[in-house]
């Protein structure tokens, strides 16, 4: 063997060598979010629930002044966050007439706005997860403020902590791949109103929505937990997709053990939860949809629905629940694929 064999031989080998090391420091490995789920606090949640839920906001009821000082905040607290509102609105409502709400009803519900947050997706921008709850109540009646704080500031404020960690990641270079849309609807307490709207009249291309992971009461247990809030209710991530519900279940085994309860998610069930929520406006255009909740209470739908009887553990715990199915869909290889009829 000649020297200039020998020679060509060892710039073929550096050459595969520099190859070999360039693709192994480009591939990217996924990247763990148990640092951002801990930055879902209980403090932080607290902070944003005293006030969402306090008299001031005076129930929240749809269109009142009371609500949109809560969507003010809600505003203020995503600006302050660096999360802006989303690509092709103008700003962070999408207003929703009042001849929309009360059109076949009778009502006399005055106008009123969806609130929208976004953060843009580094790989696929163009699909879309949306996160929504509902941040209307019930206002005031018979001179009694309702507050509302499980229903629904609790999944008012975990789409803000949720927001603020998903925002943290993207700071830090680990943003999500898919966008995301932060979705706070109004009058599910009328109607399901809010998310109508936004179904019928969608910023993104409901074709281009992956998912609606939506949170309506998940700071309380319910009777059926009397020992235990280390639980929380999944409905309908298996009527749409199977994906989903593997998404779920996965997530919630690599970050959170909580304890998934299936009992509502039943076709049978006579609560038909399935369809009392802003889920269900997206599921109904066959988009993969999950809802999480804690069940009813003593204080469903009452004035004693109180900051002061918030679990705050469960909250968090749930909310971190919510944001690691959220990481996991936003940075999969596919879309949640839609594989059964939902019905």
């Amino acid at each position: 063997m000649n020297n200039k064999y020998l020679l060509i031989l060892a710039l073929a080998s550096i050459t595969v060598t520099s190859c070999s090391s360039s693709k192994s420091l480009t591939s990217k490995t996924p990247v763990d979010a148990t640092k951002y789920i801990n930055s879902i606090t209980i403090d932080d949640l607290k902070t944003h629930l005293y006030i969402i839920a306090s008299d001031e906001m005076e129930g929240r009821d749809t269109g009142t002044k009371g609500q949109k000082k809560a969507g003010n905040y809600l505003i203020e607290t995503y600006t302050k966050n660096g999360i802006s509102f989303p690509n092709g609105a103008m700003n962070f409502y999408q207003k929703v007439p009042a001849y929309y709400m009360n059109k076949g009803n009778g009502g006399n519900i005055p106008d009123s706005e969806n609130i929208w947050a976004y953060i843009e997706g580094s790989e696929k921008p163009n699909e879309i997860l949306v996160i929504s709850a509902h941040y209307d109540h019930i206002g005031i009646e018979n001179g009694e403020i309702y507050n509302g704080a499980d229903d629904d500031g609790s999944g008012t404020v975990a789409l803000l902590e949720m927001a603020q960690a998903f925002q943290q990641a993207k700071n830090e270079g680990h943003g999500p791949k898919r966008s995301i849309l932060f979705l706070h609807v109004t009058g599910e307490e009328h109607g399901l109103h809010g998310s109508r709207y936004y179904t019928d009249y969608p910023l993104f291309p409901l074709s281009k929505t992956i998912t609606d992971i939506n949170i309506d009461m998940i700071g309380r247990r319910d009777e059926f937990h009397p020992d235990s809030n280390n639980y929380v209710y999944l409905i309908g991530s298996d009527y749409l997709s199977t994906d989903l519900y593997t998404t779920c279940e996965a997530a919630n085994k690599k970050y959170t053990n909580i304890y998934i309860d299936y009992k509502f998610n039943d076709r049978s069930d006579p609560n038909r939860f399935y369809y009392r929520s802003d889920h269900y406006n997206f599921a109904k255009h066959n988009i993969p949809s999950v809802f999480l909740f804690n069940g009813v209470h003593e204080d469903y739908h009452k004035a004693t629905d109180e900051v002061s009887k918030i679990e705050f553990d469960a909250l968090a715990k749930r909310t971190q629940l919510a944001f690691a199915i959220a990481w996991e869909l936003a940075n999969a290889a596919e879309r949640p694929k839609v594989d059964k009829s939902g019905n």
